[in-house]
């Protein structure tokens, strides 16, 4: 059977209420593992995301905007490779604790991906043949 994982997308101010029924639902379907990503907006798709939130919530659109500028350091996108797939902050610590809290109290692990490398094929050709 295989592994079913939940992923919790959070996007604060519209989604991040969800955590505890999203977790919730995960484990009642089966799953075995989970985790959250606070919302990223890297390049491209930042001014893809404002526009959407000034259709659908523009009451709520900076306030989300300030959030998540408060998740990533002041910026829309925070590139570095720990850091980006947490955030930083009260409101990152806050969405964590709430994350954490939910998958102890429904019994939902953490996931963890363990690295396949009998799926690599080395290319065929003799383009690395330098090296």
């Amino acid at each position: 059977m295989p592994t079913i994982v939940a992923i919790a997308p959070v996007v604060p101010q519209i989604t991040d209420h969800e955590i505890e029924h999203i977790v919730e639902a995960a484990v009642a379907h089966g799953a075995r593992g989970g985790f959250y990503l606070p919302v990223r907006l890297p390049h491209e798709v930042a001014p893809l995301f404002r526009a959407w939130l000034d259709e659908h919530y523009p009451d709520r659109a900076a306030k989300v905007m300030a959030t998540i500028r408060s998740i990533r350091g002041g910026r829309d996108n925070d590139p570095d490779f720990y850091s980006r797939m947490r955030g930083s902050g009260p409101w990152a610590d806050l969405m964590r604790t709430r994350f954490e809290m939910a998958t102890k109290r429904y019994g939902l692990p953490r996931a963890r991906f363990s690295l396949r490398t009998d799926l690599f094929e080395p290319p065929s050709s003799d383009q690395l043949r330098l090296l």
